[in-house]
């Protein structure tokens, strides 16, 4: 290829040439690197579709645009305007289009075709003959699972065209049950947005949240696939750079965790870090004996909270005028006049004197996100002090040991804390002395370089700006890397997936993130698990954006067969939930199957690897899901893993690269198996207050069988499975 060519040629030059001429060179090869990055990416299927229009005309329609030398389009970006009747032509509303051809390629070689005509009467009489295909889409639908998601840039459907398409400005909701779509329009309308304003995005980046690792891993070739692979993804134990959060908390925690009386919390405990002491004190400074009057802390501390900057920032407000104050004691004491040298030193000796810092580090102590909520949780004295708000109940509820890990429900917490105390001040100035020093080293080398060259550049550049100019550390970084590792960073724009399941703190927290308040958040009320999530869009959504956000709902379900997905709505509708279900495109082969045991979960376990067994000796392709309640996990797993052929089982993220995966019901949200072995589904609607909805999502996850293995009686709504017949 023409661009691994120029690539290689530009490599094999080597670090000749002017500051200038490598600068422009190693631009060149970034950009050379990333479409050739972007072409491997998309070579799989790269062409997948034909528009023939009246007059004979043809245009191919492809995962990115190419052109010819003499600049014809040779294949139109899925994305273009010029591609829309792909997705959009009906029979109905034929527009320009006589027949639209699907192509089904592996590698560069074509294995299949299929043809619909819209308009016949405009199509070819000696042509007619030549339709071939049997339903791209269905065989879509019905393909085998490979542990990843698939792009359906070639199946997209008229409903989905128009989300996906749909204007950035405002939050939009996509609605969904089960099945539709939401996640695969999501990250279509990432890769549409990223090329319809790509000017705006490349500066600001997007943010894609998933509900949890296995789900990242799950979609992570969707985007490139399409062409794109600036996304910063991540999840909502993710979202504070530095902390990794995965351990679990009680539903009834993380739900108090998650009100919006936290922030109230959170304020109050960076208040109470600042106070005074009881009486005066005596400090020594350097052999001198002063005293640090109470009354003028509470000045300087009053002054301080007047600039309204965040406490770390505040903190240099306090430090400053206490260490003039003490510096006219020092004077004082030792009947002294000060000059600006004498001042200089006497404030130098109070900045190293133990007890200087000792007192006004306890007045005014710089703080850290982490340390103060791990301080807060463990001291029920500071907790009490702090949340007033709530209950003393509620207040026993949040108290752990100071050791405790902290979970998805700290994070927001952890990010209204940054958001009070901002940068460490100390930390703050040691980064820009460094980054002082860098300069001025960037700035000699500069001004080497000009003295070397000397003439007109020399006269007409100086070294400062050329310094600027040909700085690499903070510009090589790509967007992505910037934003990843900046808490405060502000995104262009924000994708959701399963955003039923955010807690108000988790919302305040990306509203920040966003505040163009531009997000595409994707869900199903009717999937909620989380004891913190939505109960309503307009409940999260009027506050940050009334009047602003719009919704749309997709209403066909393209994965789950019919006879699953009436079972799955008939055992929520039994659990008393009220829900919009999505219509399946078409009828399963086989009815859901019930497995009754008799006995303990060990025997539970037995027939689970027996049934399983059999399920791998009939699929000769496809994946496997294994789901059950939190409780017995790991006895299943253990049993599975003994039971069945070495290296076919795996949990968690493992689990997507296995013919079968264990799950727990939190992961496998937004993912989709051939088939699905349910266990005691009982248990997981007792497991949380928001079982009946964990339910729902677990039946709803398989592509073509469903059984359910039980020792307690089935669930309300569930009385219609047939049994097991084998």
């Amino acid at each position: 290829m023409r661009t691994e060519a120029e690539l290689s040629r530009i490599r094999r030059a080597g670090a000749t040439g002017t500051p200038q001429a490598r600068s422009e060179r190693d631009a060149f090869a970034g950009l050379r690197e990333s479409r050739l990055a972007q072409l491997h990416a998309v070579e799989e299927r790269l062409c997948f579709g034909r528009l023939d229009l009246r007059g004979a005309q043809h245009r191919y329609i492809g995962r990115l645009g190419l052109f010819d030398d003499d600049q014809r389009q040779l294949l139109v970006d899925w994305r273009a305007p010029a591609a829309t009747d792909f997705y959009r032509a009906t029979a109905v509303a034929p527009g320009e289009v006589v027949r639209r051809r699907h192509l089904l390629t592996k590698g560069r070689t074509v294995t299949a075709i299929e043809d619909e005509v819209l308009d016949l009467a405009a199509f070819p009489v000696e042509e007619r003959d030549t339709l071939v295909g049997e339903g791209v889409l269905l065989s879509a639908l019905t393909a085998a699972r490979t542990g990843r998601m698939a792009d359906i840039v070639a199946t997209i459907q008229g409903e989905q065209d128009r989300v996906i398409r749909s204007d950035m400005r405002g939050p939009l909701v996509v609605q969904g049950g089960p099945g539709t779509g939401k996640t695969a329009v999501a990250l279509h309308r990432t890769a549409y947005l990223l090329y319809t304003h790509r000017e705006r995005l490349s500066r600001s980046g997007v943010l894609l949240v998933g509900p949890s690792p296995v789900f990242l891993r799950y979609i992570e070739r969707v985007l490139p696939s399409l062409g794109e692979t600036g996304v910063v993804t991540t999840t909502p134990g993710e979202l504070f750079p530095g902390v990794l959060a995965t351990a679990a908390e009680a539903p009834e925690v993380a739900a108090l965790k998650g009100d919006l009386r936290m922030v109230h919390v959170m304020a109050a405990a960076v208040r109470n870090r600042q106070r005074l002491p009881d009486g005066p004190r005596l400090l020594d400074v350097e052999g001198t004996k002063i005293t640090l009057d109470p009354q003028r802390l509470a000045r300087a501390a009053e002054r301080a909270r007047r600039t309204g900057a965040p406490h770390n920032q505040a903190r240099v407000t306090f430090v400053v005028e206490m260490l003039e104050h003490l510096a006219d004691e020092v004077a004082r004491t030792l009947g002294a006049r000060l000059g600006v040298a004498d001042r200089g030193d006497v404030i130098a000796d109070l900045r190293a004197s133990r007890d200087v810092r000792r007192e006004l580090n306890l007045a005014w102590p710089p703080l850290s996100a982490a340390g103060l909520l791990t301080d807060l949780f463990a001291r029920p004295d500071r907790l009490e002090a702090a949340a007033a708000v709530l209950s003393p109940a509620e207040r026993e509820l949040l108290h752990r040991d100071r050791d405790a890990p902290f979970t998805v429900a700290d994070i927001p917490l952890l990010d209204e804390i940054a958001e009070l105390i901002g940068t460490d001040d100390e930390a703050a100035r040691a980064a820009a002395r460094r980054a002082a020093a860098e300069r001025a080293e960037e700035v000699a080398y500069a001004r080497e370089v000009l003295r070397q060259v000397g003439g007109q550049a020399a006269a007409t550049v100086s070294a400062e700006t050329l310094a600027q100019r040909f700085a690499s550390p903070a510009g090589s970084l790509s967007v992505v890397e910037r934003a990843m590792h900046d808490r405060a960073w502000e995104y262009g724009h924000i994708v959701v997936d399963e955003a039923q399941e955010l807690s108000p703190m988790m919302w305040r927290l990306l509203m920040r993130r966003c505040p163009s308040r531009s997000m595409t958040l994707v869900g199903d009320l009717a999937q909620t698990g989380s004891a913190a999530g939505a109960r309503s869009w307009a409940e999260v959504l009027d506050h940050y954006a009334k009047g602003r956000w719009r919704m749309v709902e997709l209403s066909v379900n393209y994965r789950t067969p019919a006879q699953v997905m009436q079972l799955a709505a008939s055992t929520l509708a039994g659990a008393g939930v009220e829900a919009s279900v999505p219509r399946s495109v078409r009828e399963g082969l086989w009815p859901p199957m019930a497995h009754p045991v008799a006995g303990p979960p060990e025997q539970v376990d037995q027939v689970l690897v027996e049934l399983v067994g059999d399920e791998l000796a009939v699929l000769e392709e496809g994946r496997l899901a294994v789901i059950g309640p939190r409780a017995g996990h790991d006895r299943r797993l253990a049993a599975l893993l003994t039971g069945l052929p070495t290296g076919s089982t795996a949990a968690g993220l493992a689990g997507l690269d296995t013919t079968v995966g264990v799950f727990t019901v939190e992961e496998v949200k937004g993912l989709e198996f051939d088939v699905v072995v349910l266990v005691e589904p009982a248990a997981i609607l007792e497991e949380s207050p928001r079982g009946a909805n964990d339910l729902y999502v677990a039946m709803t996850r398989p592509t073509q069988r469903l059984h359910v293995v039980h020792a307690r009686p089935l669930p309300a709504g569930m009385e219609g499975i047939g049994p097991h017949s084998g």
